[in-house]
């Protein structure tokens, strides 16, 4: 069972001159002031006097047209140099449903995305973090490679990365520590998931805004990570002391940091 989400770490919303973002009438994110700007200059938008909104209409009539909208706006976005990164993987948006304040939105499909766009937009995604603890209850931490778009060359959890659209969380994170960290799936039996929290920044392509799913995997004695697709340049297993060291130097990644950090308190070290 998934339990209740922690407060936002971060700010809960950007500066004041960031407007939040309105697509075919529902709010969904947070346009830096440059981004206004451009769709301005694009002809995509008007401002919504006295609310701080710019609403923009696609004109689709269900998610697959908007999907397809969009689509074709972040390639725009892409070749005008606006969105770097480019995963060719799409992340779900979803309308607020039965799971309420304090979870990921669970409803209806609103569309899908390339998920390096999501920045721009200031759209909320999800990711699971995983992190492997071995026999002698120290954690295994991979260094991201120096190539990734995001936080090159920082240390990661075990295993961690972004929800696909229809792909299910356990799925997600099995599949992640197989490719990042060649754990296979018969050593995946103690994997639980511990909660969720959301994290919020402003970063370079605009505001940062995702669910952390965080995991922990019990590793058997003698377990070494291998990285699979390239994505990880070496693996570092650190004791708790150490973990919480490395995350004042700040080497970590910021989500990485904050998924640590809650694996630290759940065992009482902090």
């Amino acid at each position: 069972m998934q339990a209740a989400a922690a407060s936002t770490v971060g700010p809960a919303r950007p500066p004041d001159d960031w407007w939040r973002l309105s697509l075919d009438g529902q709010a969904l994110g947070w346009l830096a002031p440059a981004h206004q700007g451009l769709l301005a200059d694009w002809g995509l938008g008007e401002a919504l006097a006295g609310s701080h909104t710019w609403s923009v209409r696609s004109g689709a009539g269900d998610a697959a047209a908007r999907t397809a909208w969009l689509a074709d706006l972040a390639q725009r976005l892409r070749e005008a140099g606006w969105v770097r990164g480019w995963r060719g993987e799409r992340y779900r948006c979803q309308l607020p449903g039965p799971g309420g304040i304090g979870q990921p939105a669970d409803g209806p499909v609103f569309f899908e995305l390339e998920r390096a766009a999501y920045r721009f937009f200031g759209l909320s995604s999800q990711a699971v973090h995983i992190n492997g603890v071995d026999a002698a209850g120290a954690l295994w931490c991979g260094r991201r490679a120096l190539h990734k778009a995001t936080d090159p060359g920082r240390l990661d959890n075990l295993a961690a990365g972004g929800l696909p659209a229809g792909e299910a969380l356990f799925e997600c994170a099995r599949r992640e520590l197989w490719e990042e960290a060649g754990v296979p799936a018969t050593l995946c039996g103690s994997l639980r998931l511990m909660g969720c929290l959301r994290t919020a920044r402003v970063e370079p392509e605009g505001w940062h805004d995702e669910w952390l799913h965080v995991f922990e995997l019990a590793l058997p004695a003698g377990f070494t990570p291998r990285n699979q697709d390239g994505e990880v340049s070496t693996f570092e297993c650190l004791a708790p002391a150490e973990v919480a060291q490395r995350i004042d130097l700040q080497d970590f990644s910021p989500d990485a940091a904050v998924a640590s950090a809650w694996w630290l308190r759940s065992r009482g070290g902090g």
